[in-house]
Parts: C-alpha cells; structure tokens; sequence
C-alpha cells in the first residue's frame, strides 16, 4: 500500500490522469486527447524502450476514449524501482505532450 501510494502522488503530481483509489493496479488514462488509443501504443513502447514494461488497452477492452496504461505496483518494488519508472514517465510523458 506505501509503494502504491507513493506511485499514485508522484503520477499525479506530475499531471498524469490517474483513476483515483488505492487498488495496486495504477490505470494511466489518456481520455483527453483524440488519438488515445494510439497514444496509449507509443506511450506504452516508449516506456519499454526505458526499462519499464506496461501494457497500453483501448478499445474494445476498455470504453471508447478511455485508452489508459496498466501499472502494477508490488510490494516487492523498491523505491528506487519506482522512481525508475516516474522518471521514465515524466520523460516519456513530456515526449508525447501528455504532461
């Protein structure tokens, strides 16, 4: 639940549109944009190309224009793990004009 927590602020912090709650499964939402699910893809391969492996749904997984990104946080992250991966988000995320 702390490492949760802690990736949920920082995501936010950085402007990212996270579903609010607590549940270790973080879903990174691109709604705003008109090309979400497309950008969902790139996101999600950019973010592989930094080390960190998500998985980028659209639709018919998830509603139309609700494309997102699945994190899943562990206790077994460590807290350098996950600054490892907001560092690639922020980066990743500023590349796309997501933040």
């Amino acid at each position: 639940m702390k490492n949760t927590t802690y990736f949920r602020k920082a995501m936010t912090d950085l402007g990212f549109d996270i579903v609010p709650g607590v549940h270790p499964i973080t879903p990174v939402l691109f709604r705003k944009f008109d090309d979400d699910a497309q950008l969902a893809q790139r996101m999600a391969h950019d973010l592989y190309h930094e080390g960190i492996y998500v998985i980028g749904f659209s639709f018919p997984v998830v509603p139309k224009g609700q494309a997102r990104i699945r994190v899943q946080i562990s206790a077994a992250h460590t807290k350098e793990q996950i600054d490892q991966a907001l560092t690639a988000f922020e980066k990743v995320g500023k590349k796309h004009k997501v933040i």
